[in-house]
């Protein structure tokens, strides 16, 4: 920890400018301030750190006077939220603390100002319990974080029993956190982990959907579940994907794959970035839909439900999970039927999840290819053109009302995709002459 240990080099973060400027303000009007967790990890990795949190010995009243711009976000545990140019952001600035009992699983009761050691002893793991002095250079580390993160390890701080009884969705964190920097879970920690793992179920439904976005945002998003499901996290949290271990995905180039692992496969051949649903879609596209019979949510619902998901999400999932193998030979798809999917807002999505398919079960993801071929050259004009004919014209030809209508305009709508119809009065023609006596619409 000596003198210009780490200087953060020159940048045009706009955030990182801000964030320095508070320390400095603060440091010049005779207080402490630092850098603290996340932030020093992610610079001692090498990694931009996408925000900065400030540690200081100014007590949030004092922040506030110092700070024009300030919203006391939660003023009882020392927490100021300090507003910078548009550019900028925001920081947040926290006063060295020490924390009383957990009761409700997530915060403690009271909280006490403190020293920077003591500030740290209250984090969860060591390598997000480290300072940084922006203005010297200094990294304070007081908990082993820096070693950890060069043998590549997670390791809770103190008692990992205790630090996750504080807050349960520390048990998920940590399966992130690993995955995420490629490091070994410490075997103390990892014991902890795993004899709690039934105790993530009190954290809030939301929590637990935010931290599972992070980790099917990020490359490391197969990992992160291997983690997750070895350590019995998937058991309370998706239950969903427990049968797939041990069922063969009767895949020709790899017989000896369950199914989990060609789900984790599916993941691993992602993009690297990629919309939440479709990260869900992957996730859980072999654990079938409609899998409790009539009338049951599919998987995608029941995790929409468990998690608390948003409409949009759970939609656009559930459409994925429903569609995934409608592509597998687009050739033997009616006209029709292939320009109605390929029109779907979600047939990007659609297409990336149907080549990650076909990558980790070791095919040619040649039905993709003919499918952007086909979007890239085929279409004269939109690909879903509004219908010729509406129930209007319908009932102009005589048609009754009824439930038949929407039959016959589908079929209509088919023989317009299909290019047997190219205006109003060809519909009107085609509907008359498959109207005729004794042929019932199809839908």
């Amino acid at each position: 920890m000596g003198e210009n240990d780490l200087v953060p080099s020159a940048t045009d973060d706009p955030r990182r400018s801000f964030a320095l400027d508070v320390v400095r303000r603060l440091q010049e009007s005779g207080h402490r301030a630092l850098w603290a967790g996340g932030c020093v990890r992610d610079l001692l990795i090498g990694l931009e750190p996408s925000d900065y949190d400030v540690a200081t010995d100014a007590p949030p009243e004092r922040v506030m006077q110092l700070f024009r711009r300030t919203v006391p976000v939660g003023i009882n545990f020392g927490v100021v939220r300090v507003l910078g140019p548009r550019p900028a952001g925001e920081v947040e600035v926290a006063t060295f603390r020490s924390d009383g009992a957990y009761l409700d699983g997530r915060r403690p009761e009271t909280v006490a100002y403190s020293s920077p050691e003591e500030d740290a002893s209250r984090r969860d793991f060591t390598i997000n319990g480290m300072f940084l002095d922006p203005i010297r250079g200094d990294v304070i580390d007081f908990v082993g974080g820096r070693l950890d993160l060069q043998a590549g390890l997670l390791r809770a701080i103190g008692d990992p029993a205790a630090r996750f009884a504080e807050d349960k969705l520390r048990l998920v964190r940590a399966v992130r956190f690993a995955s995420r920097f490629g490091l070994r879970i410490e075997a103390e920690t990892s014991r902890a982990l795993g004899a709690m793992a039934p105790q993530v179920t009190v954290v809030a439904a939301e929590r637990i959907a935010q931290e599972l976005r992070k980790m099917l945002a990020h490359p490391s998003r197969a990992a992160a579940m291997r983690v997750l499901m070895e350590a019995g996290l998937v058991a309370e949290i998706l239950p969903e994907l427990v049968p797939l271990v041990g069922r063969p995905a009767g895949l020709v180039s790899r017989p000896g794959d369950d199914l989990w692992d060609h789900t984790l496969g599916v993941l691993d051949a992602l993009p690297h970035d990629l919309s939440f649903p479709l990260g869900l879609a992957a996730l859980l596209h072999e654990s079938g839909t409609a899998a409790g019979g009539p009338g049951e949510p599919d998987a995608v619902d029941r995790v929409a439900d468990r998690l608390k998901l948003a409409n949009a999400e759970r939609e656009r999932a559930s459409w994925l999970v429903r569609r995934h193998r409608d592509l597998r030979e687009p050739g033997s798809l009616p006209t029709a039927r292939l320009k109605r999917l390929l029109a779907e807002p979600g047939i990007g999505d659609l297409l990336t999840l149907h080549r990650a398919d076909a990558v980790a079960a070791g095919d040619p993801a040649d039905h993709v290819d003919d499918c952007e071929r086909y979007l890239r050259d085929e279409p004269d004009g939109p690909i879903r053109p509004d219908p010729l004919l509406t129930g209007k014209e319908l009932k102009q030809i005589g048609l009754p009302p009824g439930p038949a209508f929407k039959a016959w305009l589908d079929r209509a709508y088919d023989a317009q995709l299909e290019g047997k119809i190219a205006d109003r009065d060809q519909a009107i023609a085609w509907v008359l002459r498959q109207s005729a006596p004794g042929i019932p619409p199809q839908a």
